[in-house]
């Protein structure tokens, strides 16, 4: 069990930095303490000012923008919340490299490619990386570079894998934000990110921090409004008064980054099933829907044997304003998809639990169905919480941001299960040689 808040020892200095410093804690084996400064930079420090109450607010966008992804379903070095000024990570040795992904041409990408008009949108978004010198100003490296520097962190080099797993996860990562700043009427420009070797796991991991140093943010896609750091780059002139102004868009963004993790949309499942033997199929669907948040409700109606139970059922859920999808789970003959997608607007998707004797003949009353109607099938109850799913994502970004992490997370493995059968096979080959 992790100490309480006034029981945490510090041990030595790990690293620090222009904004924080990191701390061992020997009480938690495996876990820094990152502790924000109230200090704000630019341009490698050569500008630097204190600002009061900076390392609460930057502690407080960190930790909220970490529990969204790490919610999601997105691996990185964030623990908890320890106090205003300071989280517990997990210990990474950090990959020296800013992973920079831009939806929108500003700032230094238009220095660097003259001609570029700002504003220009990338589709998709726009991957860059730079590696971490400040005595050179944080030179652009290519893919190639990084992967000929063959570095080596926590004993995981630095490969072609790695490299890609990094460019894809930096993609991912931007757009869930980018998604959930979006009901805030807020445009997420860019994005600056970091990651470590987590030295326990030897995982690679989204690391650091995420503050407010971290991206563009401009409100309803207007630059003249933006609250992110480059107010404070675009200053002329450092005075009081308008290093307040720099701190009022820190704190406008620091009360609004607690609202990324909530939804205003509401959304459930309903599965509708023929009969009770069809339970276990049914509560694979109702667990699947859990893992994104889903509420879910099971049912027992049949269309053949009480057509007025079932729509009386099914106007309950139309009533009540709460946006809904039905699952219809009907072995042998399904009636009920098809009864249920011909009497609502709702979506309808049929998931009928098949049998090995007559299964081939029975989907072809989930498939083949009069006009009019528009209910699809899938056989797995995975697949359909996540239909249901794809469509609750449209308007809830908690939702949609499960989705999109776990088509990155599905990218990995499958990339990670090439790599350990590539080095399998190369082994073999060698053992065998020799």
């Amino acid at each position: 069990m992790a100490p309480a808040a006034s029981e945490l020892k510090l041990g030595k200095k790990v690293n620090e930095g222009k904004t924080k410093e990191v701390y061992e804690l020997p009480d938690i084996p495996g876990c820094v303490l990152m502790q924000s400064k109230d200090q704000i930079t630019a341009g490698n420090a050569a500008r630097k000012d204190r600002m009061e109450g900076k390392a609460a607010i930057s502690n407080t966008t960190t930790s909220c923008v970490f529990q969204l992804l790490q919610e999601a379903g997105i691996k990185t070095a964030f623990v908890r919340k320890q106090s205003d000024t300071a989280f517990i990570a997990a210990h990474c040795e950090m990959i020296p490299i800013e992973w920079v992904c831009r939806r929108i041409a500003t700032g230094s990408f238009l220095k660097r490619n003259p001609g570029v008009k700002e504003g220009y949108k990338f589709y998709p978004p726009k991957i860059e990386m730079f590696y971490k010198d400040d005595a050179n100003n944080d030179p652009q490296w290519s893919e190639e570079q990084l992967i000929e520097a063959k570095f080596s962190f926590a004993g995981l080099t630095i490969g072609k894998t790695e490299v890609d797993i990094m460019a894809r996860s930096t993609q991912a990562i931007f757009e869930i934000l980018e998604k959930s700043w979006q009901p805030q009427n807020c445009t997420l420009v860019d994005l600056k990110i970091e990651f470590g070797v987590n030295i326990l796991t030897k995982e690679i991991v989204l690391a650091d921090v995420i503050d407010n140093d971290s991206w563009r943010l401009w409100p309803s896609g207007d630059r003249s409004q933006q609250k992110d750091k480059q107010s404070y780059r675009d200053l002329k002139e450092v005075t009081p008064e308008a290093l307040q102004m720099v701190k009022r868009n820190f704190e406008w963004v620091a009360e609004r980054v607690e609202l990324l993790l909530k939804t205003k949309s509401q959304g459930r499942v309903v599965v509708l099933m023929g009969s009770t033997s069809d339970l276990g199929h049914c509560e694979k669907i109702k667990k699947a829907c859990a893992t994104f948040g889903i509420p879910c409700e099971l049912r027992v109606t049949s269309a053949h044997k009480g057509p007025d139970e079932t729509l009386r059922i099914k106007a309950e859920y139309e009533g009540d304003g709460i946006p809904t999808v039905f699952v219809a789970v009907a072995g042998r003959s399904n009636g009920l998809g098809p009864v249920m997608s011909g009497n609502t607007a709702y979506p309808v998707v049929n998931c009928p639990p098949l049998s090995s004797d007559w299964g081939a003949q029975d989907v072809w009353s989930s498939l083949r169905l009069p006009s009019g109607l528009g209910c699809p099938t899938t056989l797995s109850p995975e697949g359909a919480a996540q239909f249901a799913a794809q469509i609750f994502g449209l308007n809830n970004h908690l939702v949609w941001a499960k989705l999109r992490s776990n088509m990155l997370n599905t990218w990995i493995s499958l990339k990670q299960a090439d790599k350990k059968l590539r080095e399998c096979t190369l082994r073999k080959h060698l053992q065998s040689s020799s």
